[in-house]
C-alpha cells in the first residue's frame, strides 16, 4: 500500500476502427428528438418528457442508450434538495449503450461498439488536472451529464441517461467491455468509480486490510472491488441484519459499529477505510481502527455538519482523513477492464419508467439492494417536439 500513487494509464488502448465501418452523419442533420423521464420541479416527480439531442459534430458519438443506473445523487438533483438545478431535468449518470453514429473525426468508436458514459461528459481540457487524466478535479469546472452548463454546445443544459439516447464528446466515451452484464455495469460509471479510485490511489494489493463503513450502492461496490484487489475486508455496519449480506458480498470480517467491544478488538487492524454513509456519524471510533499511516477516505457526503475529529487521533498514528470524487476518464476505463478481469458488477434490480418514482423512494428508505437500473426500452415514443 503506497499513498499518493500517481493516476494510472488505461490498461488496453481502444482498437481504432476501419473508417469504412463509420456512419457519417448528414451535413444539413439537426439532430434527434429522445424520449427520457425527468422532472419540471422540485415536487413534480419524474414523468415523461422528450429532449433534443444534437447531430453528431466531427468528435462526437452518438449512443442508442440500453441501461441507465439510478444514483441517489439524482434524487437530490431532481428534488432540488443541494440546489435548484434548470428545470426541466432528465437525471441518469450511469449509462450503458451501443453506437450508433460517431462524426468524422471519430476514429476510436464504430457503430455497434457497446460503450458507456459516467458522471462527466467535458471539462476544460487544459488545466492541470485535466491534463494528468483527473477530469473529475478539472480547476475551471467539469460538465456534469446533466442539469450543467455547456460551453461547447452554446450553453445547452447537459440532460441525462433517462432517455433512450445520448450525444457525447469521444474523449468522455468509455468502453464497456462485452464480457459485461450490461445492467449489471451501468452502476460502475459511478459507484465503481467511486470506490475503485481511492483504493488505486493507495496501490491497495494482496495482504492489505480494507475498512468498508456502510453497505448501501457504495458499499457492496467497495467490498467487491477491495476482494478483487486481493484485501482482507472488514465491513462495519450499525445493523447486525446486514452481517450475512456482507459476508455474501465476500466480507472477511464483519464489526457491529456501535458495540464497543468489538470496535475496540478491531483496533490497528485497517490499513484503509472507505466510509460510503452520507449522514452525519462520529468517525473517531473508526480512526482507532487504524493501523499507523492508514487513512479514512470519506466518500458518504452528508447534508449536515460532522461530529468533530480528533487531531491526536491523527496525530499519534500519522493517519490521513482524505475525500475522493469518482476518477479521470483513464482511470474509469481501467476500473472497466479491470472488473471484467475479475467478474465485478453491481448487485442491481431493474426497473421500468413507470416504476421510477417509486425506485426514489425505496432509495431514500434504504429499499433495494444495492442499485437500481433504469431499462430504457420501456421509456416512450417522444413526442413531436422538445421539453428539454
Amino acid at each position: 500500500m503506497t499513498p499518493g500513487r500517481p493516476v494510472p494509464p488505461p490498461l488496453a488502448k481502444p482498437i481504432p476502427a476501419e473508417p469504412a465501418t463509420i456512419q457519417k452523419p448528414e451535413e444539413s442533420d439537426t439532430g434527434t428528438l429522445a424520449a427520457a423521464y425527468g422532472a419540471t420541479s422540485p415536487d413534480s416527480g419524474l414523468q415523461p418528457l422528450t429532449v433534443a439531442r444534437r447531430a453528431p459534430k466531427e468528435d462526437d458519438v452518438e449512443i442508442a442508450i440500453e441501461f441507465c443506473g439510478l444514483c441517489h445523487s439524482d434524487v437530490h438533483a431532481t428534488r432540488g434538495e443541494w440546489r435548484l438545478p434548470p428545470y426541466p431535468l432528465v437525471p441518469g449518470h450511469e449509462i450503458v449503450g451501443r453506437v450508433t453514429r460517431v462524426g468524422a473525426g471519430v476514429k476510436t468508436f464504430s457503430p455497434g461498439d457497446r460503450v458507456g458514459v459516467g458522471c462527466l461528459v467535458d471539462s476544460c481540457r487544459e488545466c492541470e488536472s485535466c491534463l494528468e487524466g483527473l477530469e473529475q478535479y478539472c480547476e475551471r469546472g467539469n460538465i456534469g451529464t446533466y442539469g450543467a452548463k455547456d460551453p461547447r454546445n452554446g450553453d445547452a443544459i447537459t440532460q441525462g441517461g433517462y432517455s433512450t439516447s445520448v450525444v457525447v464528446d469521444r474523449r468522455f466515451v468509455l468502453r464497456v467491455p462485452e464480457t459485461l452484464d450490461a445492467a449489471a455495469a451501468a452502476p460502475l460509471l459511478c459507484a465503481g468509480i467511486t470506490t475503485y479510485s481511492p483504493l488505486r490511489y493507495f496501490e491497495v494489493e494482496d495482504g492489505d486490510s480494507v475498512g468498508v463503513v456502510g453497505l448501501g450502492g457504495l458499499g457492496h461496490m467497495a467490498v467487491k472491488i477491495a476482494k478483487a484487489m486481493g484485501a482482507d475486508v472488514t465491513v462495519f455496519t450499525t445493523s447486525e441484519s446486514k452481517f450475512d449480506a456482507a459476508r455474501e458480498l465476500g466480507a472477511d470480517h464483519v464489526v457491529l459499529s456501535k458495540d464497543p467491544e468489538a470496535m475496540e478488538a478491531a483496533n490497528r487492524s485497517i490499513d484503509i477505510i472507505i466510509d460510503t454513509v452520507a449522514a452525519p456519524h462520529d468517525l473517531n471510533p473508526y480512526f482507532r481502527t487504524l493501523r499507523l499511516d492508514g487513512a479514512l477516505f470519506q466518500l458518504g457526503l452528508p447534508a449536515e455538519d460532522m461530529p468533530p475529529v480528533s487531531p491526536g487521533l491523527l496525530i499519534r498514528r500519522r493517519l490521513a482523513y482524505a475525500g475522493s470524487l469518482i476518477g479521470g476518464i483513464e482511470e474509469t476505463q481501467e476500473m472497466l477492464d479491470f472488473c471484467a478481469e475479475h467478474g465485478v458488477t453491481s448487485d442491481v434490480e431493474v426497473v421500468s419508467a413507470d416504476q421510477l418514482n417509486e425506485a426514489y423512494d425505496r432509495m431514500v428508505a434504504g429499499d433495494v439492494k444495492y442499485r437500481f437500473v433504469l431499462d430504457t426500452s420501456t421509456l416512450q415514443e417522444p413526442s413531436e417536439r422538445a421539453d428539454a
